[in-house]
């Protein structure tokens, strides 16, 4: 089942019909700022004829540009440092005849509005230089396709050796029920689950095999079954039919193709899951290692940040905090694995809880600075 995103908090998104317009890459503190963003918008022109005309009184410091699209096709527009292709502003989604703000905030040096229309090449308006003494704010540089392929079949790769490592733990699992050794059955589905939950499995990574695997089906009722009497025979069809769906799972992985933007959405998606499901005991079903589960999710995440490495290096400055907190949350976990969620003392929830909140923070903006973009 694919989990609803949430708005990340460093990202701020403003609604204007069908239109949604994004502040690159955080938003924006201070009264005097707001009020001079709101004071008389610039309204720049977006088309195929007239991509960034109108754009006339740019200034340094914080300010609105009012994006108008005049085309008869839906757009993305950007603003970029024309130098170094920092992008400092963009709306997504700006249909024919809407309009949208764009908020950015912008220091001396060459600019220009770039138009991403469907069915159009990329075209970049007009240079503006802008001089003064403001303070430019956030900015990246954009992710193409071509940074993100390797790093998608750099993860395809470890999916499927990770995958290939559940099969022989999964049928192991499996032998064990149908010799009625659930004892055994007990010690072994936990390393099984484990693999499992390593893979980073979020945000559509499994499609349906995600709910037969690890959700109403799979593990969850055979760790019922294993911790609450089950016998050998009721368990046998379950533990067989896990099985059968993580074999058919092996077999589907090269049918698809993991969606590049999907990548940086999954660093994010996979612990949020964990704060969900892993460390309010939802998920628990009597084997009270919950816990161990959320350990596997931050090696899921983990995996994915290092892959990312490569484009989140130069374009992140809260990756070392990123890897601060990965360190704290892991810490934390791994002095409470084999835990039941139930029997943590208060002050061990609220710091787990608190460290994977920053985690959580820390690792919002990922999925943004990692999408895909059309360059010019």
């Amino acid at each position: 089942m694919r989990t609803p995103r949430p708005i990340p908090a460093a990202i701020a998104l403003v609604g204007v019909g069908a239109v949604v317009a994004v502040a690159v890459w955080r938003p924006w503190e201070g009264s005097a700022g707001t009020a001079n963003a709101a004071s008389s918008p610039t309204q720049v022109t977006v088309s195929r004829s007239a991509c960034g005309q109108g754009w006339t009184d740019a200034k340094t410091g914080r300010q609105t540009i009012t994006l108008h699209n005049t085309g008869d096709a839906s757009a993305e527009v950007d603003l970029v440092d024309v130098d170094s292709k920092k992008v400092y502003g963009e709306v997504e989604g700006l249909g024919p005849n809407t309009s949208a703000p764009m908020d950015v905030q912008l220091g001396a040096g060459r600019y220009a509005i770039r138009c991403l229309i469907e069915d159009t090449d990329v075209l970049t308006g007009p240079t503006v230089t802008v001089a003064g003494d403001g303070k430019a704010g956030p900015a990246v540089v954009a992710v193409t396709k071509n940074d993100m392929l390797p790093l998608v079949k750099q993860y395809e790769a470890a999916v499927a050796a990770g995958v290939a490592g559940l099969v022989v733990k999964t049928d192991k699992l499996r032998a064990d029920v149908d010799a009625g050794n659930l004892a055994a059955a007990r010690a072994d589905w936990l390393p099984a689950h484990l693999a499992y939950n390593s893979l980073g499995a979020a945000y559509d990574a499994f499609g349906d095999f995600a709910d037969k695997i690890d959700g109403s089906g799979g593990f969850h009722p055979l760790e019922k079954g294993l911790w609450h009497n089950g016998s050998a025979a009721s368990l046998k069809p379950i533990a067989d039919q896990l099985a059968a769906d993580v074999h058919g799972l092996q077999k589907d992985l090269p049918n698809e193709q993991v969606d590049p933007n999907d990548l940086g959405l999954r660093a994010h998606e996979i612990m949020e899951n964990a704060l969900q499901f892993e460390l309010t005991g939802e998920n628990d079903q009597g084997s009270g290692t919950s816990l161990n589960t959320a350990l596997a999710n931050l090696n899921g995440t983990a995996n994915v940040l290092a892959i990312l490495d490569p484009v989140l290096k130069p374009r992140d400055p809260d990756l070392p905090q990123v890897q601060k907190w990965e360190a704290r949350v892991r810490a934390l976990l791994t002095a409470h694995q084999n835990t039941p969620v139930a029997q943590l003392d208060q002050t061990t929830r609220e710091q787990l809880n608190g460290a994977v909140g920053e985690l959580l923070e820390k690792l919002a903006p990922v999925a943004a600075i990692c999408e895909v973009r059309r360059a010019g």
